[in-house]
């Protein structure tokens, strides 16, 4: 496996360039759409499926390619969905993030209710569970501005994970370079 990823190393960096771009568009343009940030993560996410076949194709014999082939086509079924169908995609995935928010907070409201007997400081995860739960509330109450405050949000993600992707693609490189490159024997 780490043979396979030494020898794909591009296609991580890839995925990172494409990850940070995609997070730029979104976070740095405010007047951006929804719509248009659906599309932009279609395309992403056909791409990124395309990648994940062609490391399946390259792998080497034992390694895990059918995880990357499933990967793959599901990318690309999801981007392929998401560009035919952006506005159900769009508003679909603002009531997920709203359900999960919501259910997060309630949890973790109970949670802190039930834990204000065993620890201090408990009113801590009670907080987080009221922005989780309002933040909620908020995106069902007002699609419109929550889904630019997730396009933002969704934004920052992407960087970050951007960033990373690239960094762990270079590590890769030196790796490969570094395991390709014969030892120098001393003589002693």
């Amino acid at each position: 496996m780490s043979g396979d990823l030494t020898r794909n190393w591009w296609v991580v960096v890839i995925q990172g360039v494409l990850a940070i771009v995609f997070g730029l568009l979104a976070f740095f343009m405010p007047g951006i759409t929804l719509a248009a940030l659906v599309l932009l993560f279609g395309a992403y996410a056909f791409v990124d499926g395309i990648f994940s076949i062609v490391a399946a194709v390259r792998a080497q014999e034992g390694s895990p390619w059918w995880a990357l082939v499933i990967r793959g086509v599901a990318g690309i079924a999801i981007g392929i969905l998401t560009i035919l169908w952006p506005g159900i995609t769009a508003l679909a995935l603002l009531f997920l993030i709203a359900a999960w928010a919501i259910i997060t907070g309630v949890l973790e409201i109970v949670a802190a209710i039930r834990l204000r007997k065993l620890i201090t400081g408990e009113w801590l995860l009670a907080l987080a569970g009221i922005a989780a739960l309002a933040f909620g509330i908020l995106l069902i109450a007002a699609p419109g501005p929550g889904a630019l405050a997730v396009v933002w949000i969704i934004g920052v993600f992407a960087i970050i994970l951007g960033a990373l992707l690239i960094v762990l693609g270079l590590r890769l490189r030196a790796h490969r370079a570094a395991v390709a490159v014969p030892p120098i024997e001393h003589a002693a």
